[in-house]
C-alpha cells in the first residue's frame, strides 16, 4: 500500500515497539493513532510524535469499541490495525495463578480478538484492511515458565490463520510478526531485569518490519515475519 493513504491504529502504542511503529509510520506519511492506558504516556505520546491518542485497556470491550469508532470519527475510517498491546507473566505451571493467566489472556487474546472483529466489520464494509498481529517467537515455540503468556501467543496465531483465511476474500491482508527478545520496556512492567547490550533486538528494527509489511503492494503480502538478533550471545 501506499503508506502516505494509511490509517493506522496501533494498540499499545506510548512505548516500545507500538512507540517505534508510529513514529516510522507516521514519519512516511501515515495517520497514526495510538492507544494506551495511560493517558500521561498517550499525551506525551501525541506530542512528541503528532499522532493521534485515545485511552484504552485492552481488557474492555467498550473501550476498545470505542477506539475503534474515534478512529472512523478522527481519520475518516481506517485501513490498518495493528494488535500490538501485550503483557506477561512468567512462572512455572505450579505456581501460576488462575488468576494471572485470565489477566495474560484478557489483554494478549481477548483485548486483541475484539480489536480485530471490530476492525474486520469496517474493512469488509470498505472492502479493504490490513491487520498485523505482533505475536512473538514464544506463539511458536514453548518455554518454561510460559503456560500463561505462551498459550495466549499460541492463541494468537491461530487468530491469525483463521481471520486470513475469512478475509482474504474481502481484500484484507492478515499478517503476523514473531519478534524474539526485544530490549524495551515489557521486562520491567513485570517487575523482571533484561540484560540489555547492542547485539539484541531493538523496537525499531520490528518497526521495520511492520512498515515494510504494509509497504509491499497490494497485490501481495507477507504472512508471517520471524525476527531474530544476529548473535544475541556476542
Amino acid at each position: 500500500m501506499d503508506l502516505t493513504t494509511a490509517k493506522v491504529i496501533i494498540t499499545g502504542g506510548t512505548s516500545g515497539i507500538g512507540y517505534a511503529m508510529a513514529k516510522d509510520l507516521k514519519a512516511k506519511g501515515a495517520q497514526v493513532l495510538i492507544s494506551g492506558r495511560d493517558q500521561i504516556k498517550i499525551d506525551a505520546t501525541i506530542k512528541e510524535l503528532g499522532v493521534l491518542g485515545f485511552k484504552a485497556d485492552m481488557k474492555s470491550e467498550d473501550e476498545i469499541k470505542a477506539l475503534i469508532n474515534y478512529a472512523k470519527e478522527k481519520m475518516g475510517g481506517f485501513n490498518v490495525l495493528i494488535n500490538n498491546a501485550g503483557m506477561g507473566i512468567f512462572s512455572e505451571l505450579t505456581e501460576t495463578s488462575t488468576e494471572d493467566f485470565k489477566e495474560v489472556w484478557e489483554v494478549n487474546t481477548l483485548g486483541l480478538f475484539i480489536a480485530g472483529r471490530e476492525a474486520a466489520k469496517h474493512f469488509k464494509e470498505q472492502q479493504y484492511g490490513n491487520i498485523i498481529n505482533i505475536s512473538s517467537s514464544s506463539g511458536v515455540k514453548g518455554h518454561a515458565k510460559g503456560s500463561a503468556y505462551c498459550a495466549s501467543k499460541f492463541a494468537v496465531s491461530g487468530l491469525t490463520d483463521v481471520w486470513r483465511a475469512e478475509l482474504r476474500p474481502f481484500n484484507v491482508r492478515v499478517m503476523q510478526i514473531n519478534p524474539s527478545e526485544v530490549v524495551t520496556e515489557f521486562f520491567s512492567k513485570m517487575g523482571m531485569e533484561q540484560k540489555v547490550d547492542d547485539n539484541k533486538l531493538r523496537a525499531s528494527e520490528i518497526a521495520h518490519v511492520a512498515t515494510s509489511m504494509l509497504a509491499m503492494n497490494d497485490v501481495g503480502f507477507i504472512t508471517d515475519a520471524a525476527v531474530w538478533a544476529t548473535n544475541p550471545w556476542k
